[in-house]
């Protein structure tokens, strides 16, 4: 795996084993936000991953070398996904060492900040979520999904998406969800947001 995937895998780890799980267990939500850095929980606990690092309080712990149980102890917490609720999710066990490189952090930081920018410029009346469970940023808009993901089977790099409930017909929607491209097809916010305008109005007509 390059330094990327791993990081990218770590990274979902310990947003579903250390943020979302915990969150869920204290305040209901599996929810997270997209800051500048990284990402947040939205409700108690108050944690945050800031490029490669966990910060709890005043405590910065590194998230390279570490693994999920570590991480969420030295937070004074559990780890663990919300259980239940859903099946796919990170694969990272509690115990398993992540691999988490500086670089590939700071890179998945702005795949973040770029989509959570051009959701909410699309879409100013909505809040986007980074959901655990795939770790994507996304929101849901006139029963359609939007947001931008980090690569998976459909798509083996960071794309964006846009997926309606009721499966459109047609070339612009190109996999099975709804229609997906690759961010380096998406040059600048302005490209970003004309492709979720397009989709709106190709779901609108469909």
């Amino acid at each position: 795996m390059t330094a990327l995937e791993t990081t990218r895998r770590s990274l979902h780890g310990v947003a579903e084993l250390v943020l979302a799980g915990p969150q869920y267990r204290q305040s209901g939500t599996i929810r997270l936000a997209v800051v500048p850095g990284g990402f947040v929980t939205v409700k108690d606990p108050d944690l945050r991953v800031n490029g490669s690092e966990l910060v709890a309080g005043d405590r910065q712990v590194p998230l390279n070398g570490a693994t999920c149980r570590e991480l969420a102890a030295a937070a004074g917490l559990d780890a663990g996904g919300p259980e239940g609720l859903y099946e796919d999710g990170s694969g990272v066990g509690l115990d398993e060492v992540l691999d988490v490189d500086a670089e590939s952090a700071r890179y998945i930081a702005d795949v973040f900040g770029r989509g959570h920018e051009a959701l909410t410029g699309f879409a100013p009346e909505t809040t986007p979520v980074l959901w655990p469970e795939h770790f994507d940023v996304g929101i849901s808009l006139d029963e359609v999904n939007y947001g931008v993901a980090l690569g998976d089977a459909h798509v083996d790099e960071p794309y964006a998406y846009a997926g309606p409930w009721e499966p459109r017909q047609g070339p612009f929607w190109n996999v099975t969800f709804g229609a997906a491209r690759p961010l380096r097809q998406l040059d600048g916010p302005a490209a970003l947001r004309d492709f979720f305008t397009e989709a709106r109005e190709r779901a609108a007509r469909s």
